[in-house]
């Protein structure tokens, strides 16, 4: 009996334990189907596959192939570790070899990713007659080896950001790649959504015609893990035909699956144990019982924490390593290629990470996988879950649920989770801040015609604005460029902001750079008196500067950690659909303008409130998108104004999370807002706004799904156990000293009447 198979048993033996089980769910082993390489196959390529005892293909590997031989554009959608690396590399690979003059560019989302990528791809190619040279062109690719892959790279692997601002605007010096380019492959298809997707969208668009420029028409081949729209979102990504691939051929090994939500502290208020706490006992018996695992969590403070938790749990002697580590984004590049090779070889027992870790990095045969709270969506969940028995047998997966309403949700409705597809990937290419910022960026690169489209976007508008704006000029029918500046550099595409704050650590005589946060997040993490917490060491914050974009930390030895607070002021600027009735259902354009007010220090363990500072930060604007709802006097039925206001603030609290399940987005990506009289209906509103400037068309689909979206809702209160609210539901039972659940659910009926 294998460790995990005894720690398992224990568990289904324990009735503390098992009470707070809501669903064991044991995924089946499954066999594999297989079919014979193709004859097209380049046979040298067939043999290099046998020496790694692969001697067959999986169905949807073949089918992939195939496809590609055809000269389909093809998007692969198969499960975690079903094989999708020899979907592309095979195809391409044998193309090669058949003609060395051609090129294929490989996009991956994270530079981690892409040089996982690389090793398999050496490995493939290292015993072929043929030599073909593959390289990484990323951030940390050195300045000597630059102009060699730029002349010479058969396979060059990058990521949307490198592609963005290095390869494109300087595409004269990638003549030979541009001119001989054969395949675009881009994997992880399902992390191009929302803002981020809308980004990338535009740079395929970018690249597309670049290579018409240079007389090229490369094929797309695409792979994605389980969504609801793989063709519809590879369609909007790079705005071909596509043969959509979905039926895995791959074997699976027994999973166990269990959702675990931690029990009632105190019933009457709906107050949970920490799921922080209850992840940490979890993750603390899996790696005691030398079961190698991964731990993830929602966010970077939250790595730290738990991070320091399970080291402070461990009995060590001095001087001893406790072979858990860290992993998120703000760790520099060496620290994270030691850590991948430290699970890959076995050294480290423990990880937790952010979802950095959740796409297909090699990392080894993980035996189990604990998620601290719902990753937001059914996709990533199974994501996650699949990092665990990639190359192993039984494997386990345990989700423990926090007090959110999201988590609650999921947690309380099991079959919900498990019998649902999952959902859909959204993203907005239109989105006109980000289409107006890469047409500047393509007219930079080449010149535009004046009745050239962009993809299938009209960009005559935008090329005129950027003309009165002195950006462009027009000359014979043509726009040029004539600005100073170098456009890719100011725009981030993963976020609504151009630049990070970099972290400085003036510990002791010599200042080093520990990490980095995006402008947007940097009032929340960094603001001063913050503690900043990196690799499980605690810093707290000097000063913030803003206009430098740095931050100075000092390392620390505090009992707390720190979480800021905004507050946001939400002004319609104008609408673009809107249906009236007793409840008026409207969505248009917004402007927000947030301050981070205050924040609190949160003692350790316990996470009692220690007490607050305030933020002295300026203002930031934003100009995106919003759905609304105002009710009219005559359908509230005689609520009094309090009453109100206390069950728009219990909806505002709890319909971004419900939401974000239909949108697949993140909850963070919507907010809401509440008014008990908004300055722009002159009416009781209740607002939800997509977290980005410009928006990415969250509120356009609240919209057109709203009733699910409030369904589910009310289905979240009516199944919470307590009396007057809680924050598993619509959040503390009193706000401003009213009642929250019944006034809650009194306007969810005035919504769905």
């Amino acid at each position: 009996m294998s460790n995990l198979d005894k720690l398992l048993q224990q568990w289904k033996d324990n009735p503390a334990f098992m009470s707070s089980v809501t669903r064991w769910e044991v995924v089946p082993a499954r066999e594999g189907r297989y079919r014979e390489f193709p004859d097209y196959l380049e046979p040298q390529l067939a043999e290099a596959l046998g020496k790694r005892r692969i001697d067959k293909l999986y169905s949807h590997q073949y089918e992939a192939i195939d496809a590609v031989n055809r000269g389909d554009n093809v998007v692969v959608v198969t499960p975690t570790a079903s094989g999708k690396t020899l979907c592309y590399n095979l195809p391409v690979v044998s193309s090669m070899i058949k003609d060395p003059a051609s090129r294929a560019l490989y996009l991956f989302p994270t530079k981690a990713l892409s040089q996982d990528q690389l090793t398999e791809l050496r490995d493939l190619t290292a015993g072929l007659d043929t030599t073909l040279n593959c390289h990484t062109y990323d951030g940390d690719t050195e300045p000597g080896l630059r102009q060699g892959i730029r002349r010479s790279g058969h396979l060059v692997v990058t990521n949307p950001d490198m592609l963005h601002s290095a390869i494109l605007p300087h595409h004269t010096k990638w003549v030979q790649l541009f001119q001989n380019l054969k395949y675009i492959v881009i994997d992880e298809l399902h992390q191009y959504r929302g803002v981020f997707g809308s980004h990338v969208a535009n740079v395929i668009r970018r690249l597309k015609r670049i290579c018409a420029f240079y007389g090229s028409n490369p094929q797309f081949i695409l792979c994605s893990a389980t969504i609801a729209n793989p063709g519809e979102l590879a369609g909007l990504l790079v705005e071909e035909p596509l043969t959509v691939i979905t039926a895995n051929g791959a074997p699976q090994a027994e999973k166990h699956f269990i959702l675990y939500n931690p029990p009632l502290v105190n019933p009457e208020l709906g107050i949970r144990r920490s799921s922080l706490l209850d992840a940490r006992r979890i993750a603390a018996e899996l790696i005691g019982s030398r079961i190698q695992t991964i731990i993830f969590t929602r966010s970077r403070l939250g790595v730290e924490v738990l991070l320091t938790y399970l080291r402070q749990g461990m009995k060590l002697r001095p001087g001893d390593d406790s072979g858990i580590r860290g992993y998120r984004g703000g760790y520099l590049p060496r620290e994270r290629r030691a850590i991948e090779e430290g699970l890959r070889n076995g050294e480290i027992k423990g990880v937790v990470s952010t979802n950095a870790l959740e796409l297909g990095i090699d990392i080894g045969a993980l035996d189990a996988c604990v998620m601290t709270g719902y990753p937001g969506s059914i996709a990533s969940t199974w994501q996650q879950a699949g990092r665990s028995g990639r190359r192993s047998g039984k494997s386990l997966a345990v989700l423990v649920a926090n007090s959110e309403p999201l988590n609650q949700y999921i947690i309380s409705n099991p079959d919900y989770f498990f019998g649902r597809s999952p959902e859909r990937a959204l993203a907005d290419p239109d989105n006109l801040i980000i289409l107006t910022n890469h047409v500047r960026c393509a007219a930079f690169e080449l010149p535009f015609e004046k009745k050239e489209t962009f993809g299938s976007a009209e960009v005559a508008p935008v090329l005129e604005f950027l003309e009165s704006e002195n950006v462009l000029y027009e000359s014979d029918g043509r726009y040029h460029w004539m600005d100073d500046s170098y456009p890719a550099e100011e725009i981030s595409l993963r976020s609504a902001t151009r630049e990070n704050v970099v972290i400085i650590d003036t510990t002791g005589t010599q200042t080093r750079v520990i990490g980095e946060v995006d402008r947007f997040s940097a009032p929340m993490l960094v603001h001063e008196e913050a503690i900043y917490m990196h690799g499980g060491r605690q810093f707290q914050v000097e000063k913030l500067d803003f206009t430098e974009k740095k931050a100075y930390v000092s390392q620390v030895d505090v009992n707390y950690f720190t979480d800021a607070n905004l507050s946001v002021d939400l002004k319609v600027l104008n609408i673009t659909e809107q249906e009236e009735g007793q409840v008026n259902r409207a969505w248009g354009d917004v402007r927000i303008n947030a301050l981070v007010s205050m924040f609190k220090k949160i003692r350790f363990n316990t996470h009692e409130n220690l007490g607050a500072g305030p933020v002295d930060l300026p203002e930031t604007e934003m100009h995106t998108s919003a759905f609304w709802l105002a009710f009219r006097p005559e359908s509230l039925g005689g609520m009094l104004p309090s009453a109100i206001q206390a069950g728009l603030l219990g909806l505002s609290h709890l319909v971004p999370e419900v939401a974000s399940l239909h949108l697949m987005g993140d909850p963070r990506d919507l907010r809401a807002v509440s008014q008990i009289k908004a300055p722009f209906t002159e009416l009781p509103t209740l607002f939800l706004y997509d977290n980005f400037p410009g928006g990415v068309g969250y509120s356009e689909e609240i919209y057109r799904i709203y009733r699910n979206i409030f369904l589910a809702a009310k289905k979240v209160i009516t199944q919470c156990p307590c009396i007057e609210g809680c924050p598993s539901c619509i959040g503390p039972a009193y706000q401003g000293g009213e009642a929250v659940k019944q006034p809650a659910l009194q306007l969810l009926e005035v919504i769905l009447k």
